[in-house]
């Protein structure tokens, strides 16, 4: 029978806590990989000769890989080891990187952005089981697992600063590079400070489900992210129904498995799966806020990127003081209540952003976007803490990768679902109040989207398009309001189901605490291997 950890277990020492700062580093170079593109998009393009297609592609293939390869590349650290699997993902996110930065086609840029999200695949789920091997103590744990977490986050308000700093003094490709170094210290410090941990007796890697597993998320996510941007198509419909399908042969084949890629057993724990409910639906209510607040800042303040990453910064800082008060305050009031006193402020927030309007400052803004970050802390941090704590040790990895999995889904469902909502209150308001002498095209464009109302304004007489902007973006504005009170609405009713399911955890400083919680240990045992 696998140990059960107790609150009892030994304490991590420094050369836990160095190796977590290697650990923070890489999370925070995956975080900043996603978002710094965004600014780099524009002059890479211009260079490579990049259609409109292929920069869709080379902007949203690292998510895919990503997301497709998650739960694959957690099994494959806990089968094979997990510092091996770290190491060799490092490896190859350093390589990619290197030969994204000197591409010399948009199919070579868009081939090494897929690499990057394989490599950047197996860095996640590794890192968290590690985490939970190198800090036993729930307590060292929760708050290792609240670093991590605020490095990554941090990553999101670093990555368009960090690239706008690069691209006015060198060329785009050198915004891939950032992450060489810190890829290099890993491999170098990695063998040193990170323990191997493998399940010796875990069975051989079942290649069918790891195919059926990219064959429903992959067409998944992809419908998804269209439906955000082209609405309801025949073809994005399809890659859903496809990626369900799919799905349903995966589970199947789960339990009819000795040795499965994913075992279905996880989700049965209340724990586990209540915090992956938590993880999926803030993510979904939140993360569209993030995207929205970014359009805000550019396309109504008129923000340059640089300038639009510099203005939330304030929300992003005060986010990762709340992943790091997170678990040093549960360690004194159940998880459950501080999650739930969280998403009051997030609460708070999204209704301060449904008195955004033409008249209100961008402080307001500001204030109310942080407010929701700052909620979010203890359900991100507490909650990744609870499912990776509540798996058998043999399981971390794959714990890891089902929790990275649920937040990455919820967003790009998010996205789409409440970003269509927005959409649709944009496009019903700015129909009625297109000034009667725009031109046919261009009220189509108009009608479309606020970029679209921004191109069209370029070209009418200046009290035209004046008229015209302070229309799309008044209608833009009321599409936030929207979003922001159906995300207040239901993220009050996450609050109470995340209380009342996860309320019987008990604080993380007593002695007897959550982890008498875990899934029964009828796996095979495991070996701990000399680091």
């Amino acid at each position: 029978m696998t140990n059960i950890m107790t609150g009892n277990d030994k304490q991590a020492g420094t050369k836990e806590w160095v190796g977590l700062s290697v650990l923070v580093l890489t999370g925070l170079l995956v975080s900043i990989d996603i978002f710094v593109l965004v600014l780099a998009l524009p002059y890479l393009s211009a260079d490579l000769g990049a259609g409109s297609v292929e920069q869709l592609w080379i902007m949203d293939i690292y998510g895919f890989m990503l997301t497709g390869f998650l739960i694959t590349m957690g099994t494959l650290g806990d089968r094979i080891g997990r510092r091996k699997v770290l190491l060799m993902g490092a490896a190859v996110f350093g390589i990619a990187s290197v030969t994204a930065a000197f591409s010399t086609s948009p199919g070579m840029l868009i081939a090494s952005r897929a690499i990057l999200g394989i490599a950047g695949a197996t860095l996640v789920p590794s890192t968290l089981a590690l985490i939970s091997n190198m800090f036993q103590n729930p307590k060292q744990r929760g708050l290792a697992i609240s670093i991590w977490m605020a490095g990554a986050m941090g990553g999101s308000a670093i990555g368009p600063v960090v690239g706008g700093m690069m691209l006015e003094n060198f060329w785009w490709g050198s915004v891939f590079l950032v992450g060489v170094p810190v890829m290099l210290l890993l491999l170098i410090l990695g063998p040193i400070l990170l323990p191997e941990y493998r399940n010796t007796n875990a069975g051989r890697l079942d290649l069918a489900s790891v195919s059926l597993s990219l064959a429903a998320i992959l067409p998944a996510v992809y419908g998804i992210k269209e439906l955000a941007k082209n609405g309801l198509q025949p073809m994005n419909m399809m890659a859903i129904v496809v990626g369900c399908v799919f799905g349903l042969g995966f589970v199947q084949r789960q339990r009819k498995l000795a040795s499965p890629l994913l075992d279905l057993r996880l989700l049965t724990n209340r724990t586990i799966s209540t915090a992956m409910g938590g993880q999926f639906f803030g993510t979904f209510l939140m993360g569209v806020i993030m995207f929205l607040v970014t359009q805000y800042l550019q396309l109504v303040e008129g923000l340059t990127p640089l300038r639009a990453a510099l203005w939330m910064l304030p929300a992003v800082a005060v986010q990762m003081t709340s992943f790091l008060l997170s678990p040093l305050i549960a360690r004194r009031i159940r998880p459950a209540y501080l999650i739930g006193i969280g998403l009051f402020f997030s609460v708070t927030g999204l209704l301060l952003l449904t008195q955004i309007n033409a008249t209100a400052s961008l402080t307001s803004l500001v204030v109310g976007y942080a407010l929701t970050n700052f909620g979010a802390g203890p359900l991100m941090t507490l909650t990744s803490d609870m499912i990776v704590g509540s798996a058998p040790p043999e399981k971390a990895g794959s714990a890891g990768a089902l929790s990275q999995t649920s937040v990455e889904v919820g967003f790009a469902l998010g996205i789409a679902v409440l970003g269509s909502i927005g959409t649709a209150v944009y496009r019903n308001q700015i129909s009625g109040t297109i000034p009667a002498m725009v031109p046919f095209e261009a009220a189509l464009a108009v009608r479309d989207s606020l970029v679209g109302a921004l191109e069209a304004a370029q070209n009418l007489p200046n009290s035209l398009g004046s008229a015209l902007l302070t229309s799309a973006r008044n209608a833009f504005n009321s599409g936030l309001n929207m979003v922001s009170m159906i995300s207040a609405v239901l993220l009050i009713g996450v609050a109470i189901f995340a209380v009342a399911l996860l309320r019987h955890i008990r604080p993380s400083g007593e002695t007897e605490h959550e982890q008498n919680d875990r899934i029964p240990a009828v796996l095979p045992r495991t070996e701990h291997e000399p680091s």
